[in-house]
């Protein structure tokens, strides 16, 4: 063995530790820097995020009932079907309420008959009191002649009181017929026909009955998809009985129930990220901050803790914060109400408000599919009226 070769054997160990000493500090290194990065990172950004996976999507649930009673005849839409506003969602049978808008409608025409006759009654009654008032007239006009002879001794005293008894019976007669004018008048006054009181109270009894018979049809007040159908073909129902749900599906919102210890830094208005569980984080949700809720879970529930006993353990509380969607999202990715979601608050922007400070000068959800329009029905009326006023 050569010289050379003695000095480099020993010399191969220390290269390696040369090496691994490198290695380990660069790793060192690295580490150090990815730490500072990360603690730069959470200082500057993820200290200013919340996140919970306690939140799931809500929405409205449109229960619809019937206005009144009958017999299903046929239910025209079944769960998860497409419906829009206005449209018919089942009908009861028409019998009873048809009935009762044809006796309603007899019940008008013989109030307008009635008080027609009323209307002419006054005319009759003043001619009864003309006809009163000329007897009147005769009587005092006899009685004046008669007290002429009666002073000469011409006619008996006999004779003279009776022509004085009928004066007042005269009298007596003109003042019950006036009081019978007065009595029509009061009834009638100058009101025109179709103004009457009586006519009103009866047009208004068929207005209600046609107003009944229309909603044998149960109509949608939205537009959305059909869920939770409980009722049957021939089922026998009432007002204010659950038949099915309506749910559309452009509005929905997230409920994010954030643990009491992370609600300090949140505001509305702040943004929100949402992934569902249906489409993972291939689709990310954008939001805000719309409110924060006024109570917990448990202080909301059926039964509240009772926590002023003597064994207690305390339980972090959870707050409902509502996020609301963006509606094009939403549309591209429809969502259901229920689904789970993650849902990511950034806190870094705290000029808004905890607790809204605004009153809402428009409603918040309206419909007209329910609004009846009166203008045919006010029609029969008119035609029932003009048919029996003569």
């Amino acid at each position: 063995m050569s010289a050379s070769e003695e000095t480099q054997i020993p010399q191969q160990p220390k290269s390696k530790k040369k090496q691994r000493k490198f290695w380990l500090l660069l790793l060192t290194v690295i580490f150090i820097v990815i730490g500072v990065v990360y603690s730069v990172y959470w200082f500057l950004v993820l200290r200013h995020h919340q996140e919970t996976d306690n939140a799931y999507v809500a929405g409205n649930q449109v229960q619809i009932m019937a206005q009144v009673a009958g017999s299903v005849n046929s239910v025209t839409f079944d769960s998860t079907d497409f419906v829009r506003k206005g449209d018919v969602l089942l009908t009861l049978d028409p019998t009873d309420a048809e009935q009762a808008f044809e006796r309603a409608k007899t019940a008008l025409a013989n109030s307008v008959r009635q008080t027609h006759q009323a209307v002419i009654n006054s005319k009759q009654y003043q001619a009864n009191i003309a006809l009163r008032k000329s007897e009147l007239s005769k009587a005092e006009n006899d009685l004046k002649r008669r007290v002429v002879l009666g002073s000469v001794d011409a006619i008996g005293r006999e004779e003279l009181q009776h022509a004085r008894e009928a004066v007042d019976s005269a009298k007596a007669t003109l003042e019950v017929a006036v009081q019978q004018y007065n009595a029509n008048q009061a009834m009638v006054l100058d009101t025109p026909l179709a103004k009457q009181p009586a006519i009103l109270q009866a047009a208004a009894q068929m207005r209600d009955a046609w107003m009944a018979l229309q909603r044998t049809r149960v109509l949608s007040p939205i537009t959305g998809f059909v869920s939770r159908r409980s009722v049957q073909v021939g089922a026998q129902i009432s007002p204010g009985t659950p038949l099915m749900a309506v749910v559309p599906a452009d509005h929905l919102w997230v409920d994010a129930n954030f643990k009491e210890t992370q609600i300090a830094n949140m505001r509305i208005g702040q943004p929100a990220t949402v992934i569902s569980d249906i489409y993972g984080s291939d689709v990310v949700y954008t939001g805000k901050v719309v409110g924060i809720d006024m109570g917990t879970g448990s202080a909301f529930s059926l039964l509240p803790a009772q926590n002023a006993t003597g064994n207690w353990i305390k339980v972090v509380q959870r707050l409902p914060v509502r996020i609301e969607l963006d509606p094009k999202q939403v549309a591209e990715h429809p969502l259901r109400i229920g689904l789970s979601t993650l849902v990511t608050i950034d806190t870094n922007n705290r000029d808004g408000l905890m607790l809204s400070d605004t009153v809402r000068e428009q409603p918040r959800y309206e419909t007209s599919a329910l609004m009846l329009d009166l203008a045919p029905v006010d029609q029969m009326i008119a035609d029932v009226i003009h048919a029996n006023a003569g």
